[in-house]
């Protein structure tokens, strides 16, 4: 996904000037290139993706102000970071003592290979 978001050129005044002068097809233009983002994910994380992105449409049309939208979506950012279970929570998973990741790196133990050849031919004969 990083690599979809940085091959699009984002421009600021250009967006700016749309959503002043013509809010509609900003609007239209803001849904597409979720939707085109949404459309390029893996099937892994898209349902996810779509569910996020219901979320915010629904603090934004419930919001009284665009601020206040926003106030509540960073929120919504922040409690995904560092609230229960979020991106700090895992993080400090994988880095304590004994998480998988530490026995995977771990060397394997060797182990004695038997020729069983001798032992096969015996019982065929």
């Amino acid at each position: 996904m990083q690599n979809m978001i940085s091959n699009t050129e984002f421009d600021f005044d250009e967006w700016a000037k749309l959503a002043k002068e013509d809010p509609d097809a900003f609007e239209n233009k803001r849904q597409q290139i979720i939707q085109d983002v949404i459309d390029k994910s893996s099937q892994k994380i898209k349902r996810r993706m779509q569910g996020l992105q219901w979320q915010i449409d629904q603090v934004r049309a419930t919001s009284a102000n665009p601020m206040a939208s926003c106030l509540k979506i960073s929120q919504m950012m922040w409690d995904k970071t560092t609230g229960e279970n979020g991106l700090v929570d895992h993080l400090q998973i994988l880095s304590e003592p004994g998480h998988i990741r530490d026995s995977l790196e771990q060397p394997r133990q060797s182990a004695t290979i038997m020729d069983l050849t001798d032992r096969l031919n015996k019982e065929k004969d």
